[in-house]
């Protein structure tokens, strides 16, 4: 049920890929509480066509930006800002890649060129998104940016690879730059570390289906879906939010801060 708590508010989401993304939902989320804003991602992505039915669902602009582009994603904001009518009140950052991944290379034994392209693709994009935002001043006061990250940046789960690294420093990100944001605007910067979810994305990753039932079977509440974590997103870049900064925010379940479950036991 819509209540409108986003309504007059502007933004940029980056990553809907599919009906699977997470990125996807919260774009759906947040045009059914009023919200606007411009859908973007990769011109490769764009191509593939599937973001265009989402944009026509939500009457959303679609700007193509390669996040690891300076150019491009100094464009995103001042076209964003223009199309939209003003400045912006939240961007969510759902990006992730890995080669290394892809391609099977062992943690041990790590490609370093695609190592890098994993850093720069997954969390330097993240900086650069919030510098675009900063030196083009972009964003409102009280707003909210958001990224989406995963427990492996704490824990080790060995198949995550290199995207645990990515991970790790994306978190970071999000402290360090949002101590600046909050100063210089009060814009909150926080990372959202998510159960295992489904998506295109995550099912590249090898084990990733004993992934999910894991967590599951751990979580006392079950694995949190994609759904859920949309309306979390909601939460957050709405003003009911506004001193919540530079938090990596746990949405999985209980998972994080469980040790050992009966189901996990009686298979053993």
């Amino acid at each position: 049920m819509s209540t409108g708590l986003l309504k007059g508010k502007r933004g940029i989401i980056f990553g809907a890929l599919d009906e699977n993304s997470i990125a996807w939902k919260v774009a759906e989320k947040v045009h059914a509480e009023g919200g606007r804003f411009v859908l973007t991602n990769a011109p490769i992505a764009l191509r593939m066509g599937a973001i265009n039915q989402l944009a026509e669902k939500c009457n959303a602009p679609l700007i193509a930006a390669d996040a690891t582009s300076d150019e491009d994603l100094n464009n995103l904001f001042t076209q964003s800002v223009e199309q939209l009518g003003g400045k912006i009140d939240f961007v969510l950052h759902s990006i992730g890649m890995s080669p290394n991944v892809r391609k099977n290379k062992h943690y041990t034994d790590l490609n370093y060129e695609w190592y890098h392209k994993t850093l720069d693709i997954s969390a330097m994009s993240f900086h650069r998104v919030l510098t675009a935002a900063w030196k083009n001043d972009s964003m409102n006061d009280w707003g909210s940016i958001l990224a989406l990250t995963y427990i492996a940046a704490q824990r080790v789960f060995p198949d995550y690879n290199d995207m645990a690294d990515a991970k790790s420093m994306l978190e970071s990100i999000a402290r360090s730059f949002g101590f600046h944001f909050a100063k210089s605007k009060k814009v909150r910067v926080n990372t959202i570390s998510q159960s295992p979810t489904p998506t295109t994305a995550g099912k590249g990753v090898k084990g990733f289906d004993q992934f999910i039932s894991y967590a599951d079977q751990i979580s006392p509440m079950g694995n949190a879906d994609a759904d859920a974590c949309a309306d979390y997103c909601v939460s957050l870049f709405s003003d009911l939010t506004r001193y919540v900064t530079m938090q990596n925010l746990f949405h999985d379940g209980g998972f994080s801060t469980t040790g050992v479950s009966a189901e996990i036991l009686d298979k053993m």
